[in-house]
């Protein structure tokens, strides 16, 4: 059910190039844009340099469905489920690297791949998550450096027969905690390797499944257990310009409904004190409660944040990102507070019911559309309305902006790139019968 020819194709292979009568017709349609925007003060040219510096981290366990190569067919477990059997599921390495390859041919820009601990390749020869080492990922960096790609790491306290009863980190039994300790120290190697291997700092996440079904009677204990395997996690000193380390919190899970160990407040508060990054995942949180509003805030007292875009319906869902308003809203806090300096992007979710590159180029290609939107704004004459009181002028000027032709600028920019424009991408992409 795989498509041989598709999994073959290199990365950055030049899809068919527009011909120069479309190429002349997207020329012209960027040239007006750039007028209209010009007479709101927006240098869209400009817009679209910062877009191409942003860099986005895809998650590689979209394209498997969260197995990795431990076993085939093993359970997730931890809370996390995959619904869907659309044909295509990596089975192997190559074929993950062959599907990521391909996704990213259809993205514009240059980017990053975000691996989990699993995803680690021994050649068939068995190797236990706390005997880790660089060594199962030096055809992963191989890989990357080749395509001038960034990875980033994390732990996977979970598909394992020590987190099989749910509990890692903060598991009441002494022999389980420092198995985990000493698979969390293994992974911070791990990413710090990556780091130094490929010249860019690799950020390495830190998420558990830790908690209970229903209501606890003790809720300290597990979280002094916790904070204590961290700091024994974290205590080895690592070079910071190759490695940034992350903590990540959730309101709850499968199997966690009434009690989770690593909360967002705990988390808010150990990144605080440790000076980690705080990850925010946006399927973690009150369904009202907005992720954009969190930046601002959180980037006052810390000195990062680790975003996993996700899109959350029914709690932490983990559907496809799509341009919707919370991705807009994120967007723009993100380029209006001036933050993407210091905040570093990823993917989070996995659909097994549509095609898994599909997903990753909708997902990605969303997201870099919510940041051009942000990036072409006219911010001046916003905030200048703004900080004179004319709340009037401000809602009149956002809403005329949402109407300028942002989709001619992002075509240009995918064209520039030799990415298909419109749902051209498509083209490509097997589709299953």
């Amino acid at each position: 059910l795989r498509s041989r020819a598709f999994l073959s194709a290199p990365n950055g292979s030049p899809m068919a190039e527009p011909s120069a009568d479309t190429f002349a017709t997207l020329e012209k349609r960027y040239r007006l844009a750039c007028e209209q925007y010009a007479e709101l003060g927006v240098d869209a040219p400009r817009a679209v340099e910062r877009l191409g510096a942003v860099a986005v981290s895809l998650q590689c366990w979209q394209g498997d469905d969260v197995r990795g190569f431990e076993g085939a067919g093993a359970e997730i477990g931890g809370g996390l489920a995959v619904t869907g059997a659309y044909p295509g599921r990596a089975r192997n390495a190559d074929e993950l690297q062959s599907d990521l390859e391909m996704a990213c041919s259809l993205i514009p820009g240059r980017h990053r791949v975000n691996l989990h601990a699993s995803y680690a390749d021994h050649g068939g020869r068995r190797v236990d998550r706390d005997a880790l080492s660089v060594d199962g990922f030096t055809g992963w960096i191989d890989w990357a450096r080749a395509r001038r790609l960034g990875l980033d790491f994390n732990p996977t306290f979970f598909a394992h027969p020590l987190a099989a009863d749910g509990w890692t980190l903060s598991h009441a039994d002494p022999a389980v905690r420092r198995f985990w300790i000493d698979h969390g120290r293994a992974c911070r190697r791990i990413g710090a390797a990556f780091g130094a291997a490929l010249g860019s700092p690799c950020v390495t996440n830190v998420w558990i499944p830790d908690g209970m079904k229903d209501v606890p009677i003790d809720r300290k204990g597990p979280r002094g257990r916790l904070c204590e395997s961290l700091d024994a996690m974290f205590a080895e000193p690592l070079d910071g310009n190759h490695l940034r380390d992350a903590v990540e919190g959730k309101l709850f899970g499968i199997g966690s409904e009434s009690y989770v160990v690593g909360s967002q407040d705990f988390y808010l508060g150990y990144a605080l004190s440790r000076r980690t990054l705080l990850c925010l995942d946006m399927g973690h949180y009150h369904p009202t409660e907005s992720v954009a509003d969190k930046i601002s805030a959180l980037l006052g007292f810390l000195d990062g944040v680790l975003l996993h875009v996700s899109r959350g319906i029914r709690w932490d869902s983990d559907h496809v990102v799509t341009l919707t308003d919370e991705l807009e809203a994120l967007a723009q806090e993100l380029v209006r507070g001036d933050a993407l300096g210091r905040v570093h992007l990823g993917l989070d979710y996995f659909d097994a019911s549509v095609n898994r590159v599909a997903a990753w180029v909708v997902g990605t290609r969303a997201l870099l559309k919510a940041l051009l939107l942000a990036f072409l704004e006219p911010l001046e004459l916003l905030r200048e309305v703004e900080a004179g009181g004319d709340y009037t002028a401000r809602l009149a000027w956002g809403e005329e902006a949402k109407a300028l032709p942002h989709g001619a600028i992002w075509d240009h920019w995918c064209a520039r790139h030799g990415v298909p424009t419109g749902t051209g991408w498509l083209e490509p992409v097997p589709v299953a019968t």
